[in-house]
């Protein structure tokens, strides 16, 4: 594996596989936050505005500190005077001040690089894209901070470009495995087609099984390690997945329901281990929908082991009332979360393999991602040694 490299690296070209990477600087660069004042807003004080439209962000005391803080503007002047009445079309900014992001990996290995895409080996523990805590140690960023340079042999319109790559579907926190990136516009509108249509096709009951594998020009298969041992080799997972009220998670989380939306997980025993009660599984899921793996196996009774939020019937474990944590933290936001958020890690569940159609060439590529060695058979480390 080639040593990690940075935009001020030399002009040789690096072929897959290899790494890149810069660490992450202590802190962030914090965020801004814009909203423009619209006509139900009108006559609010700047408190009443943000204490209740962004309640999940912080409470009213946090949002209170905050403002004497002088991290609000109202149309670029500060304003530290929380009784201060808004009124339509002003421009009002939180400037969240900078802070230290957990600790996570930077590193990351290029598994395949041609002048349309880039797929990577993402770690365990890295977030895709910013959100929550993890505003500046995400895959975008490293992907903005490198340098991406062009092969004699690729054609010119990646030069003329000079766009970064970015992922063109999304893998949870705690997944490690391939992330199918764009260096183009053209190609990131085909690849996110494939994805989409996959999740369509699934939804339409008027197509057939083999309808469905037919039409799909994008396959994904994961490694995972699942509690209990499965009674049948293969298992067909059909359950629909929707959102419930979670009080962690503002948009609310999603889980297996009844009322939620087409999912299809094919699932393929690859090792019981009686011992530890632990099964190796290969799962290729035909839709994408978030977190489709995690609840599909929890709901078919064999839970990710170590997932922290989903258990037996792809519910989150904790559903019983929790009091709400009223402090605030330094930052004036909420404390901690109490129950588990799907941003924890601790599962295991990998990326292993991805079969798609090109959308340059229209030929077939098949990308493989090395496996973690907890989720390799018997078989596989024993050929190893070989």
């Amino acid at each position: 594996m080639a040593a990690a490299s940075s935009s001020s690296s030399s002009d040789q070209i690096l072929r897959p596989p290899y790494s890149f990477g810069i660490p992450w600087p202590e802190l962030n660069e914090g965020v801004s936050y814009i909203d423009i004042i619209k006509s139900i807003d009108s006559g609010k004080t700047l408190i009443e505005f943000y204490s209740s439209k962004y309640k999940n962000s912080a409470p009213l005391q946090g949002w209170m500190q905050r403002i004497k803080k002088g991290q609000i503007t109202v149309d670029g002047d500060v304003v530290t005077d929380p009784d201060t009445v808004l009124s339509v079309g002003c421009e009002v900014i939180y400037c969240r001040l900078p802070w230290r992001e957990p600790n996570v990996p930077y590193l990351l290995e290029v598994l395949y690089e041609d002048e349309d895409l880039v797929a990577i080996n993402k770690p365990s523990g890295l977030q895709v894209l910013p959100g929550g805590l993890f505003q500046q140690r995400t895959v975008l960023r490293q992907l903005q901070w490198k340098a991406w340079r062009t092969n004699s042999s690729y054609s010119t319109k990646y030069a003329e470009e000079e766009a970064h790559p970015a992922p063109v579907h999304r893998l949870g926190r705690g997944t490690s495995g391939i992330l199918l990136c764009a260096k183009t516009k053209q190609a990131k509108v085909c690849l996110a087609e494939y994805f989409a249509k996959g999740t369509l096709v699934v939804g339409d009951s008027r197509n057939s099984e083999s309808e469905n594998c037919k039409s799909r020009k994008i396959s994904k298969f994961y490694r995972a390690l699942v509690t209990g041992l499965p009674e049948k080799d293969g298992i067909v997972i059909r359950q629909p997945i929707g959102l419930m009220h979670y009080p962690e998670v503002a948009s609310g989380l999603y889980v297996a329901s009844p009322s939620g939306r087409p999912s299809l997980s094919k699932v393929c025993v690859l090792e019981r281990d009686l011992e530890a009660n632990q099964t190796r599984v290969e799962v290729e899921i035909q839709s994408g929908r978030p977190h489709q793996i995690r609840i599909h196996l929890a709901f078919a009774g064999h839970p990710l082991c170590g997932d922290p939020l989903y258990g037996i019937g792809g519910i989150p474990k904790l559903c019983e009332s929790v009091p709400i944590d009223a402090s605030f933290a330094e930052d004036g936001g909420y404390q901690k979360p109490v129950r588990p958020v799907p941003g924890d890690c601790g599962y295991h569940l990998h990326a292993h393999r991805l079969i798609f159609c090109h959308p340059s060439t229209n030929e077939m590529v098949e990308i493989t991602a090395p496996l973690p060695p907890i989720l390799k058979t018997r078989k596989e480390l024993v050929k190893e040694t070989f």
